[in-house]
């Protein structure tokens, strides 16, 4: 059977609906419905030249104000969640076999009284899973990029509190789980970072270290993971160094993803893992001052819908 795609289109200001538009030429096997304003969809489409295909659904969801390329309006933010709801309910009640999203501006979510951290949390609550982990990938020279999070959207102040054996060993556990039923890796290898310089330098430069992240490997080992480290972030993304691995488990945001994306970007896909469905999205945010111009690329929503497609067109266990 052919995959049954849900997509919907972001933060109506940005870029989300003209690059959903983009994203789905040519044609992708798969089933695909857009969720989001037609009227919305229709404009931006006349606006920067790009026409729904055919073969394609939307599943209207209404605005609650008119959307201007570029301009944000918080009454708008409770229709980017409800087009989240659609997507969730319609893979919880089995419509939809995966969710691919178009980028949210999580401040005007938040200034319209709302606490969203991101889509990944966000989905993580709906779902009621006790533990999601974040992971972008890419293709580079050297052969894929994975990086996983163990924190996500997180001040830095607050990572190393955050950090605990238990909740490393439960990401461990995620992120080997779907490398495997996902990706259809048998034995994944999986490098851990260090929080601290050099790996916290035998203690002098912080405990963490010592005290978190290698018991959790060690533990994580000991229930078949294999899981190594921890490594100085700086010298693991060696390209000599990290091909030797199937994904890296960064401690926090800007320690994994500033390295994946300068190497992948435009082309990187993110991915939650730990949920019962497939959800992946783009590497890039809302970008408001390309809204309506029809200049912005569409390449990485379109890999995040050709791995969306991949990652549901053949289960594996």
């Amino acid at each position: 059977m052919r995959p049954r795609l849900a997509l919907t289109t972001g933060e109506p200001a940005g870029i989300g609906p003209e690059i959903a538009l983009a994203a789905l030429a040519p044609p992708l096997p798969a089933d695909i419905t857009l969720i989001g304003d037609s009227t919305l969809l229709a404009e931006r489409g006349a606006a920067t030249q790009r026409q729904l295909p055919d073969s394609i659904r939307i599943e209207h969801v209404a605005l609650a104000a008119p959307a201007h390329p570029g301009k944000l309006d918080v009454r708008n933010a409770r229709y980017v969640l409800k087009t989240l709801d659609v997507a969730i309910d319609g893979c919880r009640a089995g419509r939809f076999d995966a969710i691919v999203t178009a980028p949210v501006q999580k401040s005007i979510i938040n200034d319209a009284g709302i606490a969203f951290s991101g889509h990944t949390e966000y989905l993580a609550e709906r779902t009621a899973t006790a533990r999601v982990v974040m992971m972008l990938a890419g293709p580079t020279s050297h052969g894929p990029l994975r990086v996983a999070l163990a924190t996500t959207h997180l001040p830095v102040a607050r990572v190393s509190a955050a950090l605990t054996r238990e909740s490393l060993i439960d990401t461990l556990r995620v992120l080997d789980h779907d490398l495997r039923l996902r990706f259809g890796l048998k034995q994944p290898r999986i490098a851990v970072t260090g929080l601290n310089p050099h790996a916290g330098e035998a203690g002098h430069l912080g405990r963490e270290e010592i005290d978190i992240i290698t018991p959790a490997i060690e533990r994580a080992r000991t229930s078949g993971i294999d899981a190594a480290g921890p490594f100085p972030a700086d010298t693991l993304f060696v390209p000599d160094v990290v091909r030797r691995f199937d994904a890296v488990l960064a401690m926090f945001h800007d320690q994994g993803l500033p390295v994946l994306k300068y190497a992948t970007f435009g082309h990187g896909v993110n991915v939650t893992l730990g949920l019962p469905f497939v959800r992946t999205s783009v590497d890039h945010g809302t970008a408001l001052d390309l809204a309506g111009t029809g200049t912005a690329s569409a390449g990485s929503l379109r890999a995040a819908l050709e791995m969306a497609v991949d990652l549901t067109a053949a289960p594996r266990g």
